[in-house]
């Protein structure tokens, strides 16, 4: 593939690459220090989107992708679909082995697929059922039944715990013998060892091309790094500026002999935990062990909450409580959320809506809230796009706005389940600094979810670890 003067413009969004050669038997990985531009790469090499001006010659006739992207339009589909008022039952939608099957694959090249991506026990599974790692697994297959000339991965490893990460790399490293790829990161030293070129992007252009070895050696990882530090400085001293300390009943979270079952199995049982003032939890474990199910009981989200013994912030579940009571303390960061946050409101109305913990803006905003939401669109370097509809925005954009919309209250108690998903390296730094601002100060209680162990932050020195035991996982406190 030969690109040549390519330009191209549309609203906020802009690329350009003066000359790009991927010749046959490379494989490149894509450093881009802003998501926006990753989502376009990954949607003009693939041909979704045509450039306004220049060419792109010798592009091979199949290709596939697996990204964010395609992931959130998959699950709306999915949603849209969704039946259950017209039946009895609830409707999860296709299973993963349908969703497959859907690619025209034959019941072989389905079983082998399976078995390289390791979805023999969710091949049942409802896809709206899977957590997030499990779902770029399942993704990951849908492009390999095509057979692919040409594999593009924007941030394939996002979600993957660490085994499963591993077994990634292995298997691309696999899949480069029987096609091109290419894999975009913003982690710089995620990428498979087949990669022998490495394209990078700053800003809105290609700016260097460069072997493999020679990106190992790149001062611009550094250089950026230190532009994320001093960018938290500029959302911590803006959260300083109107931090009220609040007074809060001890513990946080009181949890007794707690157990969550579906008709399959048991996912935990047996769960005493108390998170008290001043303590800060990480919550470890593999993909699909049931994380974001615990996160869900705190949140109120999950129908089993009502049937266990909980409190959070001194209000006990299912003793009349309103979950608004509860959420008005509490600020989210979750894949679950950002499919929920379908609305196409301004990047303001984003941040806004994090006052009234709502989808959207239905309750008027006071003046002083609207100056500190356009406060914070400056310290996140978005200004520009404060009229912009959060659905026109690449996805890594949009979780950097409901990123701020958590914080902007300044919570009680701050959930984080995989904050980072989507951001670009500069953002990802960005939000880590600040997190471990927040917990070194206690401005928040932090719960977090991570499967990268570079993600763990310093100030964070209580666990909880889902371990595999008979039934289900047994969570053990440290």
């Amino acid at each position: 593939m030969h690109i040549q003067k390519l330009k191209y413009k549309d609203g906020m969004a802009e690329l350009s690459i003066a000359d790009w050669q991927i010749d046959a038997g490379q494989h490149w990985g894509i450093f881009s220090s802003q998501s926006q531009c990753s989502a376009l790469i990954v949607q003009l090499l693939s041909g979704e989107l045509e450039p306004n001006s220049g060419d792109v010659s010798d592009r091979v006739s199949r290709i596939a992708c697996v990204s964010l992207l395609h992931q959130q339009r998959l699950l709306e589909e999915e949603i849209a679909k969704d039946e259950t008022d017209f039946q009895d039952s609830i409707d999860y939608g296709s299973t993963v082995e349908q969703l497959i099957l859907n690619m025209g694959c034959t019941q072989a090249e389905l079983e082998e697929v399976i078995e390289k991506t390791d979805l023999g026990e969710l091949r049942q599974r409802p896809f709206r059922q899977l957590s997030t790692g499990e779902t770029r697994r399942a993704m990951l297959a849908r492009a390999l039944v095509t057979k692919p000339q040409l594999l593009i991965l924007d941030e394939p490893y996002t979600g993957l715990d660490t085994a499963h990460r591993l077994a990634l790399s292995q298997l691309l490293n696999v899949c480069a013998e029987q096609m091109q790829l290419i894999v975009i990161t913003s982690r710089e030293d995620e990428l498979p060892t087949c990669i022998s070129h490495v394209a990078l992007f700053d800003h809105h252009s290609l700016t260097q091309t460069m072997t493999l070895e020679e990106w190992h050696n790149h001062p611009i990882k550094q250089h950026i790094k230190k532009l994320s530090q001093q960018k938290s400085g500029g959302v911590f001293e803006l959260l300083e500026s109107y931090h009220e300390q609040k007074q809060l009943l001890d513990p946080l979270i009181d949890m007794q002999n707690v157990k969550v079952e579906y008709l399959d199995g048991v996912i935990f049982k047996d769960f005493t935990w108390q998170a008290k003032i001043g303590q800060h939890w990480q919550i470890r474990g593999p993909n699909g062990c049931g994380k974001s199910t615990l996160l869900g009981l705190i949140m109120g989200d999950h129908p089993q909450c009502y049937s266990n013994d909980i409190s959070v912030l001194g209000m006990k579940r299912g003793s009349g409580e309103s979950i608004w009571d509860i959420k008005k303390q509490i600020g989210i960061v979750s894949s679950a959320l950002h499919l929920q946050y379908r609305v196409n409101c301004s990047a303001l109305d984003v941040l806004l809506s994090g006052f009234f913990d709502s989808i959207g803006l239905y309750e008027k905003p006071s003046k002083k809230q609207i100056q500190l939401a356009q406060q914070w669109l400056k310290v996140l370097e978005m200004s520009e796009f404060e009229k912009i509809g959060f659905k026109s925005l690449d996805y890594g954009q949009q979780r950097l706005l409901l990123i701020g919309r958590a914080l902007i209250k300044q919570p009680a108690l701050l959930v984080l389940d995989e904050p980072y998903q989507g951001l670009d390296y500069i953002n990802r730094k960005l939000v880590f600094f600040v997190l471990n601002r927040i917990a070194k100060t206690n401005m928040s209680q932090l719960l977090y979810v991570t499967h990268y162990a570079e993600d763990a932050l310093e100030a964070i020195d209580h666990f909880i670890d889902f371990e595999p035991v008979a039934e289900g996982h047994q969570l053990v406190i440290s």
